[in-house]
């Protein structure tokens, strides 16, 4: 990657890895898979996504199987989990007439192994929910929000310092921090972030977006699933990681060809439900959801005329969706509905 000597606060430098142009990281190439550098869950195992198209058929029985709805995936990747919900819908005439499929994406490249994936079917791509009309919507957000940029704050003897990277070349880059006015950012994001805090971890498009989805929640009824690893704890911590090959790698190298993430606190996301009102939200692991949608139960249907070595696959990639040492702790699962919904399968 090519660039001028710059400084960027850290979202910035984020996003110029992520997403330049020319050079970002999910603008030129497929990360998913074991060719990749990550895995996710859709890709482990279709009973993943499974569980997730009979969640959804059951919270559209909640809202009165209305005759006219959206199902809109944030960020579908390379599209597996979209294409086993379309396969497992078309069991279900009533359901797949009235649901308009969407999926918001950033990624031009994403888009074209998308659209490659889910040929002939019945959806289309939005840039942003904004444009999403007054119907009932489901929001499907598996892995999206810990792909979006982060900023980080720093509070020593009694001053806050953002964090900035230095980017000489392409090679040569390091961390910085600068004095900033937190209560002139809080009046900014209008929330008093700082509280209790000696460390802030905070990404402005992902609270936005959950803003945006909670506002046509309490208008339109429906709701998002969120799917994502992250913790539930007041005190925010440091969870800033790049991803190459499966393996950690350190953020200033292979900038615009490693994947950087962080994890979610779902704490704060809880904060700023309750804040706005008139919503409500479940919250569990993705293995206390998976077991109570049916997962093992699926597993076990299957895999009943499978020979051994296609049942120990099956079994090998269920533990790595459920395990308490892999997915199944490590991942939580948040359901955000209007109030006037008592819907809560899977928690």
């Amino acid at each position: 990657m090519k660039i001028k000597k710059k400084n960027f606060p850290l979202d910035r430098f984020i996003n110029y890895s992520l997403y330049d142009k020319k050079s970002g990281y999910y603008m030129k190439k497929n990360p998913f898979g074991k060719d990749g550098d990550f895995i996710t869950a859709p890709n482990i195992s279709r009973l993943f996504s499974e569980m997730i198209a009979i969640w959804v058929l059951s919270f559209w029985k909640s809202l009165g199987s209305p005759k006219e709805f959206e199902l809109i995936e944030l960020g579908a990747g390379n599209g597996e989990m979209m294409s086993v919900l379309l396969e497992s819908f078309k069991n279900f005439p009533k359901f797949f007439k009235a649901c308009k499929f969407k999926i918001i994406e950033k990624s031009p490249s994403l888009i074209k192994i998308q659209k490659k994936k889910l040929y002939k079917n019945k959806i289309s791509w939005i840039k942003n929910v904004k444009n999403i009309k007054k119907k009932p919507t489901i929001f499907l957000a598996n892995e999206f929000f810990d792909s979006l940029e982060i900023k980080q704050f720093t509070k020593k003897k009694g001053l806050w310092f953002e964090k900035f990277v230095h980017l000489k070349n392409n090679n040569k880059a390091h961390f910085f921090e600068k004095k900033i006015n937190m209560k002139n950012y809080e009046k900014k994001i209008r929330f008093n972030i700082s509280k209790n805090q000696k460390f802030i971890e905070y990404s402005e498009p992902g609270i936005s977006y959950l803003k945006e989805i909670s506002k046509i929640i309490k208008r339109n009824s429906g709701g998002i699933l969120i799917i994502d690893y992250g913790y539930i704890e007041n005190k925010m911590k440091n969870t800033l990681q790049a991803i190459s090959k499966h393996k950690y790698s350190d953020i200033l190298e292979k900038i615009g060809n490693a994947d950087i993430t962080h994890n979610i606190n779902f704490k704060l996301f809880q904060k700023i439900i309750k804040h706005m009102g008139g919503l409500r939200y479940n919250l569990t692991t993705q293995k206390k959801f998976l077991i109570k949608m049916g997962i093992n139960e699926r597993a076990e249907i299957i895999s009943r005329n499978y020979n051994f070595l296609k049942k120990a696959d099956l079994y090998y990639r269920l533990k790595r969706l459920i395990d308490d040492k892999q997915m199944g702790n490590l991942f939580k699962v948040m359901l955000i509905r209007n109030h006037k919904n008592n819907f809560k399968l899977g928690f």
